[in-house]
């Protein structure tokens, strides 16, 4: 289908909430001015680069689960603004805002359902979220999306999108490193697969603690994934950082992550994964 076709259809079917504004996606990366609706539906991967665009909870639930049926888990209350912190606003009128943005109450969200007939609990790091930081509420939701799978004997997948840990906590939001930690290892000593998939961006703390801590390491193509940046590294070792530092690529060369996988190859990847590593695959094992 010519570019002609797919603008004059696309016209065609647009509604009272479409117009010119938003009509054409300009691609962060190539600057191609790309059709919305070609953009959508390619996964919001763009047709001309192949760049992934970041996506939110609901996106990626809907891509990863069959029929794109799931149920989301409760979000754990935990107590907001502990520190009474302020900065140039009040911390807790930012949750506030990132509420009304994203239509979530945190961060990080969970759900469970399937992937490929397989049951599985996947939870997604919401950047537009604060950043996607790492609070006590991003913490809690790790160990209660670690206890429902455990509950459900099946196999728990985490998709990272953070700049680190959430500055108005403090010291709490450190804390989140260790207890994500803790609770990670009741899955290994449970034998149920825990699986990470990192997108743009994974930084700061949730890279050091439980973005890093996978079975299983998965990235999307040319995503950004370390620790400090990369003007920091460089002013702190006085010497300038090879192209592509911190991207996917760079890290799986390098045996930092297991595989890049692009985003409409990702479901059945993951899938795969699962069979060969969840509680049906050891009781093969067993059986044999």
């Amino acid at each position: 289908m010519s570019w002609l076709s797919r603008v004059r259809n696309g016209i065609q079917s647009l509604t009272k909430r479409q117009h010119g504004d938003n009509l054409w996606h300009k691609c962060a990366k190539c600057d191609t001015m790309v059709f919305t609706k070609e953009w959508e539906d390619n996964r919001f991967v763009c047709p001309r680069c192949d760049h992934h665009d970041r996506i939110g909870p609901k996106t990626r639930f809907d891509a990863l689960f069959d029929r794109a049926s799931y149920e989301l888990l409760p979000t754990p209350e935990v107590r907001e603004d502990p520190l009474k912190f302020r900065d140039t606003k009040r911390y807790i009128d930012r949750i506030k805002a990132a509420r009304a943005k994203t239509g979530e109450r945190d961060a990080l969200i969970h759900a469970k359902g399937k992937i490929a007939r397989h049951p599985a609990v996947v939870g997604v790091q919401d950047f537009a979220f604060m950043g996607g930081s790492m609070g006590v509420a991003v913490g809690a939701a790790v160990v209660a999306g670690v206890q429902a799978a455990l509950k459900g004997k099946c196999a728990d997948i985490l998709l990272t999108a953070a700049g680190g840990a959430r500055m108005q906590e403090g010291i709490l939001s450190l804390m989140q490193m260790p207890r994500a930690t803790v609770a990670l290892a009741q899955l290994r000593e449970a034998g149920l697969p825990y699986i990470v998939v990192l997108t743009d961006p994974t930084t700061g703390g949730v890279t050091a603690s439980y973005a890093m801590l996978g079975d299983v390491q998965l990235a999307e193509p040319g995503e950004l994934i370390g620790f400090a940046g990369q003007r920091v590294i460089e002013q702190t070792i006085r010497e300038k950082l090879p192209d592509g530092f911190q991207r996917a690529e760079y890290l799986l060369e390098h045996g930092m992550i297991d595989m890049v996988v692009h985003r409409h190859a990702l479901k059945d990847r993951l899938a795969r994964l699962i069979s060969y590593l969840g509680p049906q695959a050891a009781k093969g094992k067993k059986a044999a």
